[in-house]
Protein backbone atom coordinates (compact mmCIF):
# COMPACT_ATOMS: atom_id res chain seq x y z
CA UNK A 1 0.00 0.00 0.00
CA UNK A 2 1.43 3.10 -0.99
CA UNK A 3 2.76 5.79 1.89
CA UNK A 4 0.31 8.28 3.43
CA UNK A 5 1.36 12.13 3.20
CA UNK A 6 1.17 12.01 7.39
CA UNK A 7 3.16 9.02 7.14
CA UNK A 8 5.91 10.40 4.61
CA UNK A 9 5.96 13.71 6.81
CA UNK A 10 6.78 11.19 9.90
CA UNK A 11 9.63 9.09 7.53
CA UNK A 12 11.01 12.30 7.14
CA UNK A 13 11.04 13.74 10.66
CA UNK A 14 12.73 10.72 11.53
CA UNK A 15 10.01 8.99 13.29
CA UNK A 16 9.84 5.06 13.55
CA UNK A 17 6.77 3.69 11.84
CA UNK A 18 5.09 0.34 13.64
CA UNK A 19 1.82 -0.88 11.97
CA UNK A 20 -0.44 0.54 14.43
CA UNK A 21 1.35 4.06 13.54
CA UNK A 22 1.19 3.38 9.62
CA UNK A 23 -2.89 2.46 10.55
CA UNK A 24 -3.24 6.30 12.48
CA UNK A 25 -1.61 8.02 9.91
CA UNK A 26 -3.21 6.58 6.90
CA UNK A 27 -6.44 7.44 8.91
CA UNK A 28 -5.51 11.17 9.84
CA UNK A 29 -4.65 11.83 5.98
CA UNK A 30 -7.95 10.42 4.53
CA UNK A 31 -10.00 12.65 7.30
CA UNK A 32 -12.27 15.47 5.05
CA UNK A 33 -12.90 16.55 8.69
CA UNK A 34 -11.16 17.40 11.78
CA UNK A 35 -11.50 14.26 13.94
CA UNK A 36 -11.00 13.85 17.79
CA UNK A 37 -9.09 11.11 19.03
CA UNK A 38 -12.13 9.20 20.07
CA UNK A 39 -12.78 9.36 16.22
CA UNK A 40 -9.63 8.79 15.23
CA UNK A 41 -9.42 5.78 17.24
CA UNK A 42 -12.68 4.63 16.13
CA UNK A 43 -11.63 4.67 12.15
CA UNK A 44 -8.06 3.39 13.04
CA UNK A 45 -10.01 0.37 15.60
CA UNK A 46 -12.18 -0.56 11.91
CA UNK A 47 -8.82 -1.17 10.31
CA UNK A 48 -7.02 -3.13 13.11
CA UNK A 49 -8.64 -4.01 16.04
CA UNK A 50 -5.57 -4.18 18.43
CA UNK A 51 -5.36 -0.35 18.15
CA UNK A 52 -6.19 1.03 21.62
CA UNK A 53 -7.15 4.44 22.54
CA UNK A 54 -4.24 4.74 24.16
CA UNK A 55 -2.12 4.37 21.42
CA UNK A 56 -3.68 7.23 19.32
CA UNK A 57 -3.72 9.60 22.60
CA UNK A 58 -0.22 8.89 22.38
CA UNK A 59 0.33 9.11 18.66
CA UNK A 60 -1.56 12.09 18.04
CA UNK A 61 0.11 13.79 20.74
CA UNK A 62 3.73 13.18 18.72
CA UNK A 63 2.70 14.17 15.84
CA UNK A 64 1.33 17.42 16.86
CA UNK A 65 4.46 18.14 18.71
CA UNK A 66 6.49 16.84 15.59
CA UNK A 67 4.08 20.12 13.62
CA UNK A 68 2.99 16.85 11.32
CA UNK A 69 -0.72 17.64 12.41
CA UNK A 70 -2.30 20.96 13.91
CA UNK A 71 -3.97 20.43 17.24
CA UNK A 72 -7.35 22.46 17.35
CA UNK A 73 -9.21 23.49 20.50
CA UNK A 74 -12.85 24.30 18.59
CA UNK A 75 -15.06 25.05 22.10
CA UNK A 76 -16.09 21.58 22.43
CA UNK A 77 -13.94 20.91 25.02
CA UNK A 78 -12.31 17.88 22.50
CA UNK A 79 -9.07 18.27 20.93
CA UNK A 80 -9.40 17.85 16.97
CA UNK A 81 -6.66 17.09 14.87
CA UNK A 82 -5.82 17.84 11.15
CA UNK A 83 -2.74 17.33 8.56
CA UNK A 84 -0.28 20.71 8.93
CA UNK A 85 0.26 21.69 5.90
CA UNK A 86 1.48 24.78 4.08
CA UNK A 87 -1.70 25.91 2.97
CA UNK A 88 -3.06 28.67 5.51
CA UNK A 89 -7.04 28.80 5.68
CA UNK A 90 -9.14 29.27 8.51
CA UNK A 91 -12.35 27.74 10.07
CA UNK A 92 -16.02 28.44 10.70
CA UNK A 93 -17.41 26.20 13.51
CA UNK A 94 -20.98 25.03 14.08
CA UNK A 95 -21.19 25.53 17.64
CA UNK A 96 -24.96 23.22 17.00
CA UNK A 97 -23.54 20.67 15.15
CA UNK A 98 -19.79 20.95 15.53
CA UNK A 99 -19.03 20.90 11.63
CA UNK A 100 -16.10 22.64 11.02
CA UNK A 101 -15.95 24.23 7.24
CA UNK A 102 -12.41 25.62 6.27
CA UNK A 103 -11.98 29.09 4.71
CA UNK A 104 -9.56 30.91 2.87
CA UNK A 105 -10.01 34.88 2.80
CA UNK A 106 -7.92 37.40 1.11
CA UNK A 107 -9.26 40.53 2.55
CA UNK A 108 -8.92 39.10 6.05
CA UNK A 109 -5.76 38.10 5.94
CA UNK A 110 -4.87 41.51 4.02
CA UNK A 111 -6.67 43.19 7.01
CA UNK A 112 -4.60 41.59 9.61
CA UNK A 113 -1.50 42.49 8.18
CA UNK A 114 -2.63 46.35 8.15
CA UNK A 115 -3.27 45.80 11.89
CA UNK A 116 -0.26 44.18 12.55
CA UNK A 117 1.74 46.94 10.82
CA UNK A 118 -0.35 49.76 12.39
CA UNK A 119 0.65 48.91 15.62
CA UNK A 120 4.12 49.17 14.37
CA UNK A 121 4.42 44.94 14.18
CA UNK A 122 4.81 42.53 11.67
CA UNK A 123 2.05 39.12 11.64
CA UNK A 124 4.43 35.70 11.24
CA UNK A 125 1.64 34.00 11.92
CA UNK A 126 -2.13 33.66 13.51
CA UNK A 127 -5.28 31.11 13.91
CA UNK A 128 -8.61 32.91 12.86
CA UNK A 129 -12.01 30.81 14.35
CA UNK A 130 -15.36 31.80 13.76
CA UNK A 131 -18.13 30.36 15.69
CA UNK A 132 -21.63 30.28 14.41
CA UNK A 133 -24.64 28.63 13.88
CA UNK A 134 -26.48 28.19 10.61
CA UNK A 135 -28.82 31.28 10.47
CA UNK A 136 -32.17 29.76 10.59
CA UNK A 137 -31.46 28.67 14.52
CA UNK A 138 -30.05 31.96 15.22
CA UNK A 139 -33.38 33.36 15.12
CA UNK A 140 -34.84 31.11 17.49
Amino acid sequence: MEASRIELACVKSGLKMTEQRRTIARVLSDANDHPDVEEVHRRANAIDSRISVATVYRTVRLFAEEDILERHDFGDGRARYEEATEDHHDHLIDVKSGQVIEFHNEEIEALQVMIAKAHGMKLVGHRLELYCVVEDDADH
